[in-house]
């Protein structure tokens, strides 16, 4: 599977620079809170840069303290912010649930866990849902619409985001392109991830199919409905017909076409730039 080879370096680049910038992070808050430690930080190197009892010392440590604690400050937001909506969401699910409905599709997948839940709607959805155990979620109306072949490509393209754990990838991807956005491929990485991880599940979907026929017409009939998803609110939820969907007719029309997740030569700059300075810094301590 080239698509998740690909997805994995992707994500790999993120959790690269995400890791060691939030772990200095935190040792610059326990040198604080719970005394020095003997650990190079360059955090508290900046800081020492400046003599102490100065001016130019005590606002260099009151800037670097507000950003690193704004950083915390913004990814605890951001997961109980999640949290909550998980929480909601999860209530308006068990509201909507048609329970006949689910019983019968887990029966003919022979999906184990039950964890297909089909709901009433009126809008053709289907989407993988959660973080530590995600169900697929489908509406009656989508399939009414699709045909066997057609609701069994959509179900083994939402049991890939299942079984990959994507909704959570997803939101780390977010947490961190948005904590540390003064290093752009932390972005791209966030973008691009969603494109591959749509590819990945198509792929794997066509692979269990023997065709991508299914999949294909699908997402044809999902196109004329003119559906439009906002994921970015709620990173817990994959959905299978979201703002990706051209690229993915790109790549079933033509699979050895390349799909354009490139990236600008400004964005390898400046992360680079940020990033060899971080170097520096520690070579010079």
């Amino acid at each position: 599977m080239i698509w998740k080879h690909k997805s994995t370096a992707v994500l790999g680049l993120a959790l690269f620079f995400a890791i060691i910038l939030f772990v200095q992070m935190a040792m610059f808050l326990v040198n604080i809170l719970f005394g020095p430690l003997e650990l190079f930080n360059i955090f508290n190197f900046c800081v020492s840069l400046f003599e102490k009892g100065t001016f130019a010392y005590y606002a260099t440590l009151l800037f670097v303290s507000a950003y690193i604690f704004y950083t915390v400050f913004l990814v605890c937001k951001k997961i109980v912010q999640q949290i909550l909506v998980l929480h909601s969401f999860q209530n308006k699910i068990q509201l909507l649930m048609n329970k006949d409905k689910s019983k019968q599709l887990n029966q003919i997948f022979n999906r184990k866990n039950d964890d297909i839940v089909v709901i009433n709607h009126n809008d053709p959805l289907a989407f993988t849902f959660g973080f530590s155990n995600p169900v697929i979620v489908l509406s009656t109306t989508l399939i009414e619409m699709l045909d066997s072949k057609e609701l069994e490509a959509v179900i083994y393209h939402e049991t890939s985001h299942q079984r990959y754990y994507d909704g959570i990838k997803v939101f780390i991807l977010q947490m961190i392109s948005e904590s540390i956005w003064y290093i752009p491929l932390t972005r791209w990485s966030y973008q691009n991830y969603r494109i591959m991880i749509e590819l990945v599940a198509d792929e794997y979907a066509i692979n269990r199919m023997g065709s991508e026929l299914g999949l294909g017409s699908a997402l044809l009939k999902l196109i004329k409905k003119q559906l439009k998803v906002n994921s970015n609110l709620t990173p817990a939820i994959v959905h299978f017909a979201d703002s990706t969907i051209d690229y993915r007719l790109q790549q079933l029309i033509n699979p050895q076409q390349s799909i354009p997740v490139k990236v600008e030569t400004r964005t390898i700059v400046i992360s680079l730039n940020v990033f060899i300075l971080i170097l520096l810094l520690l070579v010079i301590a």
